[in-house]
């Protein structure tokens, strides 16, 4: 089988939850061709298929990604930057997807994420990690710069000497200073982060889908905004939440002592 045969991501459903997984067979997932575009495709089928709920991305075979081929890499130094861009931009394309895609996604990582592989890893809503992986930002190690958010991410989060000391040595990291930091939402035992991943995106499935969309743009605005904005913004969408189904659904619910049903109020529309 040729490397173009093998598919760069993994898809399957566990009920209510698309799961992703990127798949380069004996080369810890590094980027593959097609990967970026492929995922592009499944997130956008997923963000109108009203029975998924939630995404969880994850890689094959016990390791999330560890960022770019470096043979890949090599080869494009011999284009234009023109071309080097376009390839980028792949990357960056998605990025932004996944940040504004409205339904919860949950990044699953075992093993270690690395380079563009962090990217993604922290480009997502959640972040649930076994306590033995390893995160890197290890561009530097073969004369590269951050892409991906990488800097972007890492800087709502850490201070800035520790960003600057990930960035300048492209040291690994492990999960668990990484959950201190609370970059990592949640620890699990090795060999455990995608069961816990799917539990928790199951669990956001079920939850008021209009409802967490204004939410995930809010708390991605909030990075960004001054708090007047701020202030405007909630303002705007507690307006407009106040006046849809899903509000009723959850006042009634609350008032009349029983669990709210928003997956069924879905399946009405």
């Amino acid at each position: 089988m040729t490397d173009t045969a093998v598919p760069p991501i993994l898809t399957r459903r566990e009920g209510a939850v698309l799961v992703l997984a990127i798949h380069t067979p004996g080369k810890r997932n590094a980027i593959s061709a097609g990967l970026y575009d492929a995922l592009a495709e499944a997130l956008t089928a997923a963000r109108t298929d009203a029975g998924v709920g939630a995404v969880v991305l994850t890689g094959a075979d016990g390791y999330f990604c560890s960022g770019g081929d470096l043979n890949q890499l090599a080869k494009r130094r011999e284009l234009p930057p023109e071309a080097r861009r376009e390839r980028l931009e792949g990357l960056h394309g998605l990025i932004r997807l996944l940040r504004d895609f409205p339904k919860p996604i949950v990044a699953a990582v075992e093993g270690g994420a690395a380079g563009a592989g962090l990217s993604m890893a922290m480009g997502c809503d959640l972040l649930v990690a076994a306590r033995d992986a390893v995160f890197s930002v290890a561009y530097v190690k073969v004369g590269l710069t951050p892409d991906g958010g990488a800097t972007a991410f890492l800087a709502q989060v850490l201070p800035r000497q520790m960003l600057t000391e990930l960035c300048l040595t492209g040291d690994r990291v492990g999960a668990e200073r990484l959950h201190a930091l609370g970059v990592v939402n949640r620890l699990t035992e090795p060999g455990g982060a995608d069961a816990e991943a799917i539990a928790l995106a199951a669990r956001l499935a079920e939850g008021p889908e209009q409802a967490t969309a204004r939410i995930k743009t809010l708390c991605r605005e909030a990075m960004s905004n001054t708090l007047d904005a701020q202030l405007d913004r909630e303002a705007e969408f507690m307006v407009e939440a106040q006046g849809t189904a899903e509000s009723a659904e959850g006042i009634g619910a609350f008032l009349n002592k029983r669990t709210p049903d928003y997956v069924a109020l879905r399946s009405r529309r």
